[in-house]
């Protein structure tokens, strides 16, 4: 072994040492370690409000961060946190979902089956624009005398209000108050006010609204040009060298005061059409006037101001996009919103914004009896969510949303693991379309997996249009487990809301084409008694890549595996008919069920006997181990510092990989393994990536570390509002989001999804918390679920059916007209008995024994 240096190499000459963990018992091999369960925002600045994010000073320090969390957006549309005078910014944005460009990948050495077309999501001609000039004089916050400022994220009403008091040079005092929204019930709708009032005196005001193709270098802010910095980060979008949006014809002013934008991209012939239409509501005079050419537009308003006068601006912008659609016919379909947006008014437009969010939280809502700036966290990021989904509709969700460019809007396994449960357990609607989009994408999987010599289908590791987009495929094509990903949420749907429709005609397919991949991929070893294995793959964990017998992806193979196997026995069984058309569909082979069966049973799961826990692939612990405590700071994180080689020697992890299948399928695992394996795996995961600190939150609950949970909850809880991983700037970390939903809800709150329509409740309450209320909504009813120290109460929101659920081993059923409360004995680890957690332990032949878990310490 080498010596440590931790100036120059990252070695460890052994082992974890044995240390305390946070409960105070003696973890086998581990020292845990988390951030401090510190609230990371400075509340002078960012007060605390349960419903709103608010910013009560500019500061030009964090604008790429702000800029972010302070989006709108509604899962199609999304506008960055951008200042409307455009002066002060980080990174100008304006994106839709799936609207992108293509590129040919370069390789530097070319080879059979790699990715070919890059994908990465367009800036669009930005429509937020609006600058204000008093006396000639311009608005701009960073060099102006600000006398009272507040910006505010209102989560009820979906609305972006700003408001400034601003002395101009000549000493005059101007109210600015401004609103910005993106619709939640108009897919393509973005309104905007700008409301100016004089307090000190009269003055010439000229307001500028504009809309800009930030295309063109000449005009500054942030052009999609490439620009040689040096700069190396594989987690911010490609940059574009040639020239992406060509303008159409028929721009400028259009009938009543409306302007408009047609484009069409260079390479993926993608095309889009914007529209505007303006008011201007004061009594003093004016006038306005209108400039234009291919990538600019201006309405521009002069008014004589008055003291006192208000004047207001009502800027409405509709956006439609397509793949292949004339821009003219876009053009008609954006007048036609803006034409019924005319006819409904503001204030209807407001008042479907606040009704359509006011149902979201009454199934959404969590809500937790601790710290308010905790709730007033968790509540950005459940509105996140529905600012990455809610109107994604036909595509998929991708990983920064539609708040940044950042990973090149791409979709990944996010969605499926860290997004999907938010979705089906609170709004089953936004999944299916999710899971609809993917269904969409079942042809190119097909295509991928012959190129790659396989049967089957292997869905792309990072896409917008279907095609791989991955241009290394060591971290990108060989995670082949999103195969599985895809067939997990597909199930976990089909699960909670009864859709047989949905199985028998779209997801059956996905899963009998994801279990033909795993049944091709894997090979059989006579000489391990019989074992299936599955070699040359990538788990979740992004350090470790191309091994044998990944933990991750056999438990999940195994699942998919079974999964769809029972999937094709229930359908023949239950519809006949549908089945008979199925197996036409897909082409059902005699025979083949019962082989995805015999390889799920003898599916290679590693584990090692002399340590008691499990490998994260076959090879894992033949690897030095990496000396995470003398990395300095400056060197991590590893991907940004190390060559990938250096990193694939050790043993360290990027994210949870082994504690990820331990939750997403902790039937399969005792209680004392789940704990050996998180001693292990904790003190070697960086938390590099945000993906990770969530997982371990709701296994570290779940084995009795409650307070390390908590730790690695805030961790995530903060990673955009606190900026924890440097790149907020390039977008909200989604599955983040989603994660915290599931932190709490699976954590703390005990839920687990245990197959075949059963539930289970088995919760954690940190001692700091004196109660956690979430919701879940489960073959249609609505359930809601309050935890306190002592007892566990269930109560029917909405919905006919009752629902049952293992409560510690016991069957509790909850009515529309019957709840019902449970005396909890205790909150901390069970590892007396069997089965030791709330999903039972499987039996080889693949049934589940529940039994009740005893409580206590």
């Amino acid at each position: 072994m080498k010596t440590n240096d931790p100036h120059s190499a990252p070695h460890a000459a052994h082992l974890p040492s044995h240390h305390p963990s946070q409960e105070g018992h003696q973890p086998h091999g581990a020292s845990h370690k988390a951030p401090p369960a510190t609230d990371p925002l400075d509340r002078s600045r960012f007060p605390v409000d349960p419903w709103r994010l608010v910013e009560a000073r500019f500061d030009a320090r964090d604008l790429g961060t702000t800029e972010s969390v302070f989006s709108v957006a509604n899962g199609y549309l999304g506008l960055r946190g951008n200042y409307e005078e455009s002066r002060d910014f980080s990174t100008n944005g304006t994106f839709i979902n799936g609207f992108h460009e293509t590129w040919p990948i370069q390789h530097a050495e070319e080879a059979f089956g790699f990715a070919k077309v890059g994908q990465t999501i367009v800036n669009v001609p930005d429509a937020k624009i609006i600058r204000l000039y008093v006396d000639d004089e311009p608005l701009e916050l960073s060099t102006a005398d600000i006398v009272e400022y507040e910006r505010v994220l209102d989560l009820r009403t979906g609305v972006l209000s700003r408001h400034v008091v601003w002395r101009t040079p000549t000493g005059k005092r101007v109210r600015v108050d401004s609103t910005r929204m993106v619709s939640f019930t108009e897919r393509h709708l973005a309104l905007m006010t700008f409301d100016v009032t004089l307090l000190d005196g009269d003055a010439p005001i000229t307001i500028s609204s504009q809309v800009l193709n930030r295309q063109d270098a000449d005009r500054g802010g942030a052009v999609e040009i490439a620009r040689a910095t040096g700069e190396f980060d594989p987690r911010k979008a490609n940059q574009f060298g040639d020239r992406v949006l060509q303008p159409e014809n028929d721009h400028g002013p259009l009938l009543d005061d409306r302007m408009a934008l047609r484009y069409q991209c260079t390479q993926s012939g993608m095309t889009i059409a914007l529209a505007v239409a303006h008011e201007l509501e004061t009594r003093s005079p004016h006038s306005s006037t209108y400039e234009k050419d291919d990538d600019l537009l201006k309405a521009i308003f002069h008014v004589s101001g008055e003291q006192g006068e208000p004047i207001r601006l009502i800027k409405t912008v509709a956006y439609h996009t397509a793949t292949v659609v004339p821009t003219g016919e876009l053009l008609d379909r954006c007048l036609r919103t803006l034409d019924r947006v005319d006819a409904e008014g503001v204030e209807h437009q407001l008042h479907d914004q606040r009704e359509w969010l006011d149902a979201f939280w009454a199934r959404s809502d969590v809500e937790i009896g601790g710290p308010p700036a905790v709730e007033q966290a968790v509540r950005w990021n459940l509105f996140s969510l529905a600012q990455a989904s809610a109107r994604a509709d036909g595509a998929g969700i991708p990983a920064k949303g539609v708040t940044g460019s950042g990973y090149g809007g791409h979709y990944f396994w996010d969605t499926e693991i860290y997004v999907m449960p938010f979705l089906t357990y609170t709004n089953p609607t936004a999944a299916r379309n999710a899971l609809r989009f993917r269904y969409s994408l079942l042809e190119s999987a097909r295509h991928r997996a012959r190129q790659l010599a396989q049967k089957g289908a292997l869905f792309p590791w990072r896409t917008i249009n279907g095609e791989e987009a991955s241009a290394y495929y060591a971290a990108g094509t060989a995670q082949y487990h999103i195969d599985a990903d895809i067939a997990y949420a597909l199930s976990q749907y089909v699960e909670a809301t009864g859709d047989y429709d949905f199985l028998d005609h779209q997801a059956i397919d996905i899963l009998v084409e994801t279990a033909r991949l795993w049944a091709d991929l894997g090979f059989w070893r006579e000489e391990d008694g019989g074992a299936f294995h599955i070699h040359g793959v990538t788990g979740p964990d992004e350090y470790t890549t191309v091994v044998n017998d990944n933990l991750y992806t056999n438990v999940m193979a195994r699942f998919n595996l079974r999964r769809a196997a029972s999937a094709v026995r229930f359908i023949q069984r239950k519809r006949p008919d549908n089945y008979a058309e199925m197996a036409a569909r897909v082409g059902l082979r005699d025979g083949e069920v019962e082989e995805w069966e015999r390889a799920a049973d003898a599916m290679t799961i590693p584990f090692d006997e002399h340590l008691g826990i499990h490998p994260q692939d076959l090879h894992f612990l033949e690897r030095e181990m990496w000396d995470l405590d003398h990395t300095p700071r400056d060197k991590r994180p590893l991907l940004l510092n190390y060559h990938p080689l250096v990193i694939y020697r050790f043993q360290v992890l990027k994210q949870a990989d082994v504690v990820l299948a331990l939750f997403l399928q902790g039937e399969d695992f005792t209680l004392e393994q789940k704990k050996a394996d998180f001693d292990y795996y904790d003190p070697i995961t960086t938390g590099d990536s945000t993906l990770s600190a969530v997982v371990q939150s709701i296994i570290a609950a779940e084995v009795g570390y409650t307070e390390l949970a908590l730790r690695y909850f805030y961790a995530a809880l903060f990673v955009d509002l606190g900026d924890r991983h440097g790149n907020t700037s390039d977008g909200v970390h989604v599955a983040s989001t989603g994660g915290v939903w599931t932190a709490l809800v699976c954590g703390f709150g005990g839920f687990r999804d245990l197959g075949s329509g059963r539930w289970a409740l088995d919760p954690r309450l940190p001692e700091e918390w004196s109660y956690l209320t979430y919701r879940l909504t489960l073959r249609g009813t609505r359930v809601k679920i309050t935890i306190t120290a002592d007892s566990l109460s269930l109560e029917v929101e909405e919905g006919k059916r009752p629902v049952t659920f293992d409560v510690r081993g016991t069957e509790v059923t909850v009515g529309p007209d019957h709840p019902v409360t449970v005396p909890l004995e205790g909150q901390g680890p069970r590892l007396e008995g069997e089965p030791a957690n709330p999903a039972g332990t499987r039996r080889a032949d693949g049934t589940v024994i529940t039994a009740t878990v005893p409580s206590g310490d």
